[in-house]
């Protein structure tokens, strides 16, 4: 999931809090909050206050899990409301489905196959695969991975039935995605970027069959063993203690099954997890992750879209790398200044069907903008 208008500036106003034994209660004064008996971090006090204007807004049982990188160091935070009240809680383990972000890691996973020499971004995909393309129309992996190459935002067969509207990915497999591939597929003629999980769910396929392997082992031997990762997975039952429920204003959701387009948003993780990859950016020598965060397409305003992160310049020079991710019962948002080594994480059981649920995407700008002060 990505959304323009959640680049935009985040104003944030000023709300009253008062910390009581972990939790915020809605009418009491205001004070300076800190977590030192949670994992040994502390959150200033325009931390605590952009944390509770945005979740008071949400749905009660949301649980939101935080990390914040500040010059390379980690901090995490947790909270989920209750009835009126924001309790803080240790989560930073929680595991939840990241949704798109995944594209990251799809990128990722591409990066190392053109540092290995396996592939070049310019390269057709059509020579990877048996199965002949619809008119024979050529894609490239720098396509796929920047939304540049004309696909849709999802295959014309993957039908959104009523009853499949809670899990409507998980009956899409590599029959019907080839089926669209030689029959019907339409390149859009102007490249223009446009966002498309399709072309992202398709780049991930194709690198498994090119590995020969799974999307899974695949992301598991590049990415998720080699940057420390344990419980970052597409594997639902290998983190099923860990996982916190996805829910819709509320209510509880089921999970969602990327099936064949497991590269678009089939990845679960936990902020620990995510805040060590981040951290891992800031090695200038890896050529690998410096290639996902070359610009590859210039966008509005100076915004650059990479291979999977979207590049976002500041009015303070600084260059803040971005994805979000959402589900049926999950959003989620990522941010990084690879230059000052600061970033954010912030995981949520807030269903991206929800109209507020673009509240997770500015409590992470709001929560980055705090970091250079500090």
């Amino acid at each position: 999931m990505i959304k323009f208008s959640s680049l935009r500036t985040v104003i944030v106003g000023a709300i009253m809090l008062f910390f009581i034994s972990g939790t915020f209660c809605f009418a009491q004064k205001p004070a300076v909050h800190y977590l030192e008996d949670l994992e040994g971090g502390a959150i200033t006090k325009a931390q605590s206050d952009s944390i509770f204007q945005k979740v008071k807004k949400l749905s009660e049982e949301t649980v939101i899990s935080i990390g914040l990188i500040t010059n390379g160091k980690t901090r995490f935070y947790g909270v989920k409301r209750s009835g009126d009240t924001i309790k803080t809680v240790s989560n930073s383990g929680a595991v939840f489905e990241i949704g798109s972000i995944s594209k990251v890691f799809t990128a990722t996973m591409l990066a190392h196959l053109v540092e290995e020499g396996r592939i070049a971004l310019d390269d057709t995909i059509n020579k990877h695969l048996e199965v002949p393309f619809h008119k024979n129309q050529q894609i490239t992996f720098r396509s796929l991975s920047n939304h540049t190459s004309g696909l849709p935002r999802l295959p014309t067969n993957l039908t959104m039935r009523f009853e499949h509207r809670n899990n409507p990915y998980a009956n899409y497999d590599e029959v019907m995605l080839k089926n669209y591939l030689r029959d019907t597929m339409e390149l859009a003629e102007k490249r223009e970027m446009s966002y498309s999980n399709l072309g992202v769910g398709f780049l991930g396929y194709t690198l498994g069959e090119i590995a020969g392997s799974s999307y899974q082992q695949l992301a598991d031997s590049l990415i998720f063993k080699t940057y420390g990762m344990p419980h970052t997975t597409t594997d639902r039952a290998a983190i099923e203690d860990r996982l916190v429920l996805g829910r819709n204003g509320g209510v509880v959701v089921p999970n969602w099954d990327l099936a064949v387009l497991m590269g678009a948003g089939g990845i679960l993780s936990n902020v620990e997890d995510l805040s060590t990859f981040i951290i891992a950016q800031f090695d200038e020598d890896n050529a690998v992750l410096a290639l996902t965060r070359t610009k590859t397409k210039t966008l509005e305003e100076g915004k650059g879209v990479g291979l999977g992160w979207f590049l976002l310049p500041q009015p303070s020079d600084a260059l803040w790398y971005f994805h979000n991710g959402g589900t049926g019962g999950y959003r989620s948002a990522l941010l990084m200044d690879v230059a000052h080594k600061n970033g954010i994480v912030v995981l949520s059981n807030v269903s991206a069907n929800r109209s507020n649920s673009d509240a997770i995407d500015a409590l992470a700008f709001a929560l980055m903008k705090t970091l250079k002060t500090e």
